[in-house]
C-alpha cells in the first residue's frame, strides 16, 4: 500500500484490511472483487489483484509461508528486488539490500550521484553503493534507519540537513547542492484520449456497471458503461436492447480529468434515467444493477475506480428536468 502512497493516506486502508485479511490464507480466500472493494480510492490497483494473486502462490505452493530466498519472493506477483530485499532485512532477519525511493535519495544526495535514477546506469550505481553500505549484522535494523532518513530528513522538498546523522559527509550538504539531487525525470507531453461513460439508471434508483478486464486500465474494477468519446446515446440504448422512447431524462455534467501514469482521460459523463416499467438487461458476469447508496453494505462488495466513484456521487445532486 506505501508503494507509490503516504502513510497518513495509507492508515485508515491498512486497519481495514487486516481487519478483514488477518492471514493470508484469508486473503487467497477471497473473491477479488472484496479485495478491490477495500482498496477503492488508493489508486494503481494492480497492488491490489498482485497482492492477491500472492497470496494464492504462497498458501498454494509455499504451505502458507511466505519464501525466505530472493529468487522466491522476487517470483511473487508484485516483489520486486528492492521489496524483496526489505521482507528479507526487516521480517526475516537476513543479509540483504533495498533501494527503494527514500533510499535512493538519500544515496543520491549523500555521494552527488548525477542523472536520473530511474535510468538504468544510474540505478546500477545506486544499487552498487546500496549494497556497500548495507551491513553484515543488524541489516533489518540499518534498512528501517536508511528508509526513515529519507522519509523524515531527506526529504524531496526542504530537507532538514542540519538534524541529519551523516550531514558532515554528505557530499551535496557540503557543496550546498542538495537540492540538486536527484535528478528528476525528464518531463514528456501527456496524450490525451476521451470517453463517455454512461451512467445509465432505472426508474428505482439502481445503476448498470461494468467490469473493466483483468489485463487493462482499471481491471477487475466496477465503471458505469465506458464508451469512444463520440459514441452516441442511442447508440448505448441499442446495446441495452432499448430505444430513446425508453428514457424519461438524460443529461450531461461538464466533463472532467483523470490522469495515468502515462496519459490524462477526459471524461464525459451522460446520465440516463428509463422510464417505469422498461424491461430491463439482466446480470451478467461482467455487468450488473446496483444500488450505489448501498455498495457499501453490500454482502457482494466490489471495487471501483476513482472517477467511477465521483460519477456515483454525482447521483445523489439534484438535476433540473
Amino acid at each position: 500500500m506505501l508503494q507509490q502512497t503516504q502513510v497518513a493516506t495509507v492508515i485508515s486502508y491498512y486497519l481495514r484490511f487486516m481487519q478483514r485479511f488477518p492471514d493470508v490464507t484469508t486473503l487467497a480466500n477471497a473473491k477479488l472483487d472484496e479485495v478491490l472493494h477495500l482498496w477503492t480510492g488508493l489508486g494503481y490497483y494492480a497492488r491490489a489483484r498482485n497482492l492477491h494473486k500472492a497470496a494464492a502462490i504462497i498458501t498454494q505452493a509455499h504451505k502458507g509461508k511466505l519464501p525466505t530466498s530472493q529468487e522466491d519472493l522476487e517470483a511473487l506477483p508484485g516483489i520486486g528486488r528492492s521489496t524483496a530485499g526489505a521482507i528479507r532485512s526487516i521480517a526475516q532477519a537476513q543479509h540483504a539490500t533495498i533501494l527503494d525511493g527514500n533510499v535512493k535519495r538519500v544515496l543520491t544526495r549523500f555521494h552527488a550521484i548525477a542523472g536520473y535514477p530511474g535510468n538504468t546506469k544510474v540505478a546500477q550505481q545506486l544499487w552498487q553503493l546500496a549494497e556497500t553500505h548495507t551491513p553484515k549484522n543488524n541489516t533489518g535494523t540499518y534498512t528501517q534507519a536508511i528508509m526513515d532518513l529519507g522519509a523524515t530528513l531527506c526529504v524531496r522538498r526542504n530537507p532538514k540537513c542540519e538534524a541529519c546523522p551523516v550531514n558532515e559527509q554528505c557530499s551535496a550538504h557540503l557543496n550546498n547542492t542538495v537540492q540538486d539531487y536527484p535528478e528528476t525525470k525528464p518531463k514528456k507531453a501527456k496524450p490525451v484520449r476521451g470517453s463517455r461513460f454512461f451512467v445509465v439508471s432505472d426508474d428505482n434508483g439502481a445503476t448498470l456497471l461494468e467490469q473493466k478486464p483483468l489485463n487493462g486500465l482499471w481491471g477487475g474494477l466496477w465503471t458505469p458503461p465506458q464508451r469512444q468519446a463520440t459514441y452516441a446515446t442511442n447508440e448505448f440504448l441499442n446495446e441495452l436492447g432499448l430505444s430513446t422512447d425508453a428514457l424519461r431524462q438524460e443529461h450531461s455534467q461538464p466533463s472532467f480529468r483523470h490522469t495515468f501514469t502515462h496519459f490524462h482521460l477526459d471524461i464525459e459523463p451522460i446520465y440516463l434515467t428509463l422510464k417505469k416499467n422498461v424491461t430491463m438487461v439482466q446480470d451478467t458476469p461482467t455487468s450488473r444493477w446496483v444500488f450505489p447508496d448501498k455498495l457499501d453494505h453490500d454482502n457482494n462488495p466490489i471495487g471501483l475506480c476513482a472517477p467511477a466513484v465521483k460519477l456515483l456521487a454525482n447521483l445523489k445532486e439534484p438535476h433540473s428536468p
